[in-house]
């Protein structure tokens, strides 16, 4: 471990005189629990509605009773408003009718509206009313900025059995090609995903894996916002989705403000929200408890601000990953992760890689982060696997260039609070840990951190104590060379 001077003259000429050494590594660091399971895939068509087989912010307590949510004004509105209540192009809102033509038509008129400049849309999704629709594509650009405004409750048909033949099974309600629109409101958009999580297919259906469980195992994401910019979302409750509660997928100006996710903690890859190859996203202020990872972050995005989250309990915490799967390339870069609270979850703030990948994950910060009962606080894992059979492979995604300030609070003893599991071949570099305070929930006996091929300084006292880091100042430099992407 390197403790460095905090006189800069001192740091300086320590870092001048830097000779590179040759190193070997005889053996392997592999993480042994590894519940979660992502399986969405890079942009890599555009959606389709059908195709053949080919301090956290107040919010209501109780977000499954609707009748405790009063309607919403339309927030943040400076223009002329032109509202297209859904009701008005023929939906019932009894939710057994099916509503999709109503709503689609609605959004068509939204979306088409040339009122004069200055002038924004409002489609309204009333309170008081459930509103049943199948899988749809809202698509832009439109005319007009676009407020989605849910009072009420959205819900799709109920399970695998009722979803439409000839529909994608994949996606729910899918925002393509949007340039500027808000989702807010006070209502509900209910996935009703128990019938997705009980088919046999799933994780937590066969545990041992002892035999293999097929049939049909496509699940959709709640919500899919694909290749659009300047969105906004806040105040809507998420919950029970199928899969994913929300994804990002190749968008651009993101703020998501006071937004509540929820479902069981059993419920599989539930992620709340996945961000891919998306940049200048800010998630603020929101209360995220599901299944798998509160918000996980894949290849191809920068520039990602997460603040004041709440995040359990239940679920794999917050995630950049899993990445380099099938041996592709991954690139993330300046993702911040400050003044947020993870309770009772499986892992705390984590990055995750498959052995075969390459690209790099640099420039991430994570500043005081209150944990609760978690069972991994601190984690790097680049054995990352979900398979039978994980075979060793030299390459790796560059891990370089990670701070974690002021993480502090409770774990569960069953595993070492700090775990950094780093490539044989390819080491993580960069590392800063500073102001760190994690002790056992129960007992006084601590775990010592797990290190593997990686290095780093600790420039304050920590608990634990944190001497596994290697300090040879040579791989220090390399990381800077080495990565880039």
């Amino acid at each position: 471990m390197l403790k460095l001077s905090r006189d800069p003259i001192q740091r300086f000429t320590t870092l001048i005189f830097v000779a590179f050494s040759l190193f070997s590594y005889g053996t392997e660091a592999r993480l042994l629990h590894h519940n979660d399971k992502h399986s969405i895939n890079s942009i890599a068509e555009p959606p389709s509605s059908s195709f053949s087989q080919s301090h956290p912010p107040s919010i209501s307590p109780n977000p499954n009773d609707t009748s405790q949510l009063s309607p919403s004004p339309c927030q943040d509105h400076h223009d002329q408003e032109v509202v297209y209540d859904v009701r008005n192009y023929g939906a019932v809102g009894d939710g057994i009718t099916d509503d999709t033509d109503a709503f689609k038509t609605a959004w068509d008129s939204a979306c088409n509206n040339d009122e004069e400049d200055n002038t924004v849309s409002v489609l309204l999704v009333p309170f008081g009313f459930i509103f049943m629709i199948h899988s749809t594509i809202f698509t832009g650009p439109c005319s007009s900025y676009q407020y989605f405004q849910v009072d009420g409750t959205i819900v799709p048909r109920d399970g695998p059995e009722s979803w439409p033949s000839g529909f994608n099974k994949r996606q729910w309600l899918v925002f393509y090609r949007i340039k500027g629109m808000a989702l807010i409101g006070n209502g509900v958009i209910d996935g009703r995903g128990q019938k997705w999580w009980d088919l046999p297919c799933k994780p937590h259906r066969n545990v041992n894996k002892t035999t293999a469980l097929t049939g049909p195992c496509e699940s959709p994401a709640a919500l899919r916002f694909f290749m659009s910019s300047n969105l906004s979302l806040k105040g809507v409750t998420i919950k029970n989705s199928p899969q994913f509660h929300m994804t990002f997928d190749g968008c651009h100006e993101v703020h998501i403000n006071s937004l509540r996710i929820t479902s069981p903690p059993s419920s599989p890859n539930t992620d709340g929200i996945h961000i891919d190859n998306s940049n200048s996203v800010e998630i603020h202020n929101s209360v995220f408890s599901n299944g798998d990872d509160c918000v996980s972050i894949g290849s191809g995005s920068y520039n990602i601000d997460i603040w004041n989250l709440t995040c359990g309990p239940g679920g794999h915490g917050i995630s950049i990953g899993s990445l380099g799967n099938q041996n592709s390339r991954a690139c993330v870069s300046n993702v911040t992760v400050r003044d947020s609270f993870i309770k009772f979850s499986d892992n705390g703030v984590r990055i995750k890689t498959w052995q075969g990948g390459s690209g790099s994950v640099s420039g991430v910060k994570f500043d005081n982060i209150q944990m609760d009962t978690v069972r991994h606080p601190i984690i790097i894992d680049q054995y990352y696997c979900t398979n039978k059979i994980c075979p060793n492979k030299t390459n790796a995604v560059f891990v370089n260039d990670i701070v974690y300030h002021s993480i502090k609070g409770t774990y569960d003893r069953r595993s070492p609070p700090i775990h950094f599991g780093c490539s044989n071949s390819i080491p993580c570099t960069n590392l800063t840990l500073s102001d760190i305070d994690l002790v056992p929930s129960k007992g006084e006996k601590t775990v010592e951190p797990f290190c593997w091929n990686v290095y780093g300084v600790v420039d304050e006292l920590s608990v634990p104590s944190i001497s596994c880091l290697k300090s040879d100042l040579s791989m220090l430099l390399l990381g800077g060379l080495l990565g880039k992407c």
